[in-house]
């Protein structure tokens, strides 16, 4: 896969989110490894996503794949590149 060609992983949060920053800042480490990128998305900029995750965040999601939540799962990240690779 070539840089133009990332995964891109996305991160469902919300503004002041201590748990979404120590996953974002986990994930660091990661993406130069397996190569992808990370986008937020702020969940209280949409009601219907505010109702749905709220109790979630963060959530790391890669398109409809729920990776994991709360807390970064490594073992979890890991097992998603090895299936998609």
């Amino acid at each position: 896969m070539s840089n133009t060609d990332k995964r891109v992983l996305f991160i469902y949060t919300r503004e002041n989110c201590c748990l979404c920053h120590d996953m974002l800042k986990g994930l660091e480490v990661w993406q130069r490894r397996l190569n992808f990128k990370v986008e937020l998305i702020d969940i209280d900029q949409d009601k219907v996503l505010t109702d749905r995750f709220a109790a979630r965040i963060p959530l790391l999601m890669a398109g409809d794949t729920e990776i994991c939540e709360y807390h970064l799962d490594e073992g979890a990240l890991l097992n998603f590149f090895k299936e998609k690779s």
